[in-house]
């Protein structure tokens, strides 16, 4: 890959454990985006188990659990396939990630040290510039700032920001719960304020989710309720196609990297069905 000064640059935004139809009826900003032809929004059906640190290694790699060995969340070392942190680096990318800290375990080292490896800064590492966090009821508020903060202090090509409010909240009250609904509404209200900051800077953004959430509180099963997540692109350096249908989870890795200018990793998994990305374009189970 040659860069020019058009170089492609993406910001992918986490939003743990939402379910899709919580970010259509709360996520305001995001839609109003795609009622204006600013954005498209898809459906995306999550792997299994939707637990996850299995679902952050899909995100990033593209391969499946039974492959990459990343079966549960308390299977705890670095990943052992080729991340989009990973591609970029090596293609002279700049990378940096404000995440929750299990993030860090699978791109940068295991276990991780609360008391060393809050702040990392390391040009051989795959995420080169990382500020992580170690309690999933961290404020997105803060998480958010960090975020910002690595992209005004490092200028990354790749900014990966993962939240865990909405999940915490899903957990403590039930993914139908007013607490979860608020939740929701406070990451759409920080996004508003950080999309339109990124977009004039040149980013390309991405907002999805790892897995949804159930009424009870739970994920890892089946149901639509834990699987069914969405996905929000907005920019300029967007491929002309994408997967559609119920995206495939699987696909989010390679189109991570065709945001990017990135060849993906041969073990990346590509969907089969394409269609083409049309501004402002919205998929979904009722067309």
């Amino acid at each position: 890959m040659t860069l020019d000064q058009h170089r492609s640059r993406l910001i992918v935004v986490v939003l743990d454990g939402l379910r899709y139809d919580s970010a259509r009826s709360c996520l305001g900003y995001l839609e109003h985006l795609v009622e204006q032809g600013e954005a498209a929004r898809y459906s995306v059906q999550s792997e299994l188990p939707s637990l996850s640190r299995p679902l952050y290694e899909v995100l990033l790699t593209g391969t499946p659990a039974y492959r990459n060995g990343i079966t549960a969340n308390h299977v705890v070392r670095r990943s052992k396939e080729t991340s989009v942190f990973h591609l970029a680096r090596e293609a002279g990318l700049t990378t940096a990630a404000a995440a929750y800290h299990w993030i860090s375990e699978l791109y940068n080292s295991a276990p991780f040290n609360p008391l060393l490896d809050r702040h990392q800064h390391d040009e051989s590492q795959a995420i080169q510039h990382g500020m992580f966090y170690f309690e999933d009821h961290y404020p997105d508020s803060h998480l958010f700032a960090d975020a910002e903060r690595l992209r005004q202090a490092h200028d990354p090509d790749f900014l990966y920001v993962h939240s865990m409010n909405i999940d915490d909240a899903g957990h403590k009250h039930g993914g139908e719960s007013k607490e979860y609904e608020l939740a929701v509404r406070i990451a759409d209200s920080l996004l508003a304020m950080l999309i339109p900051l990124w977009r004039s800077a040149g980013y390309s953004v991405m907002v999805t989710s790892d897995h949804g959430m159930s009424a009870n509180g739970q994920h890892g099963g089946t149901t639509a309720e834990e699987r069914r997540v969405p996905l929000y692109l907005a920019g300029e350096s967007l491929p002309e196609r994408v997967e559609a249908d119920a995206l495939p989870q699987l696909a989010i890795a390679p189109l991570m990297c065709r945001c990017l200018g990135l060849e993906p990793s041969p073990s990346m998994n590509e969907a089969d069905r394409m269609l083409p990305l049309e501004e402002g374009r919205v998929w979904d189970d009722e067309g």
